[in-house]
């Protein structure tokens, strides 16, 4: 019998319940902290009102397009700022850039002679070609 009391003992027995976990005190506030140093705000770049920004004279020089560019852009001499112009407008009107990469120009016959040949090239690649055909 006395190990029916020691099984009964055991299982009347509780778990021991969990103690709460003991708070920690609270960090005591000093009386008055001095306020944190800010850094000193950037001051913007003064905006120059009504001076325009002189563009580069290279670019504003009219060149003269070759023959194959000249299908494209004109046979008229222009800035090279104008003949990038009116290529895209060509590549836009003819829908020749890519649809998935949009930095690709699909070369039509007119533009892959003045691309040497190629039938794909990037929009950064495509100004390099077209100034070897400014002269």
């Amino acid at each position: 019998m006395a190990t029916a009391k020691k099984a009964s003992k055991k299982s009347a027995k509780k778990p021991a319940a969990k103690k709460p976990a003991a708070k920690k005190p609270a960090a005591k506030k000093s009386a008055k902290k001095a306020p944190a140093k800010k850094a000193p705000a950037k001051k913007a770049a003064p905006k120059k009102t009504g001076a325009k920004r002189k563009p580069n004279a290279a670019f504003m020089k009219a060149m003269t397009p070759s023959s194959t560019l000249g299908a494209v852009v004109g046979t008229t001499p222009l800035p090279r700022t104008e003949v990038t112009k009116k290529i895209w407008d060509y590549i836009k009107k003819n829908k020749l850039q890519d649809a998935v990469n949009r930095r690709l120009i699909n070369a039509d016959d007119k533009l892959r002679a003045v691309f040497g040949g190629k039938s794909k090239v990037s929009m950064f690649e495509m100004t390099k070609l077209v100034s070897n055909h400014l002269k």
